[in-house]
């Protein structure tokens, strides 16, 4: 029997009586089935929170309820409990978290009075390392372009469609927050 060659060992074989995936060309993308699978080992149970680090005020909060997300409570943070959460020494902070209609996800806006931070790059493009955005559903989306205009929101690029299967955009919001607007259209 001979040795796998580094290739061979980089290769994720399809599990037993799986269908092979369908041949993809660069650049294009090709949606999961929406399926139930066996859980033979649960990692997650899915999304708690998504934590942004960004002021809570009336800007940041008013842009994501015009998305439809409802304000939850507000909240100061400090103590060592949250320092070795966090892995920093002297923290202070508020938050305010919000939930999605649907009250499967929750955002939480944070906004650190200490230990104080580096500034980061308002203006940095969707492929800047890190969390870069977050993808909302919408039921309109010129709608909700609209509604998020009138919050400071900037379109980023263009609104387009994919395969007649969604309308998407990228949109600034307050602070440099990129959010990713998608309605399906298919």
């Amino acid at each position: 029997m001979g040795h796998a060659s580094k290739a061979d060992k980089l290769l994720i074989k399809p599990a037993a009586g799986a269908r092979p995936a369908p041949p993809r060309t660069r650049g294009q993308f090709i949606p999961k089935a929406r399926t139930r699978r066996p859980v033979t080992r649960r990692v997650t149970r899915g999304t708690a929170t998504t934590r942004l680090a960004t002021a809570p005020d009336t800007a940041a909060t008013a842009f994501f309820v015009e998305l439809g997300l409802q304000p939850q409570g507000e909240a100061p943070a400090e103590g060592e409990w949250v320092d070795r959460i966090v892995g920093l020494e002297g923290i202070r902070v508020d938050t305010a978290m919000m939930e999605t209609p649907d009250g499967n996800g929750r955002l939480e806006l944070v906004k650190f009075h200490a230990p104080s931070g580096p500034d980061g790059d308002r203006d940095a493009p969707a492929n800047t390392p890190g969390l870069r955005h977050l993808a909302f559903a919408v039921d309109d989306i010129d709608a909700a372009i609209a509604g998020l205009r009138a919050h400071g929101g900037e379109l980023v690029g263009e609104v387009e469609s994919y395969k007649d299967i969604y309308r998407l955009c990228y949109l600034r919001g307050p602070e440099g927050i990129i959010v990713e607007l998608a309605e399906r259209i298919g």
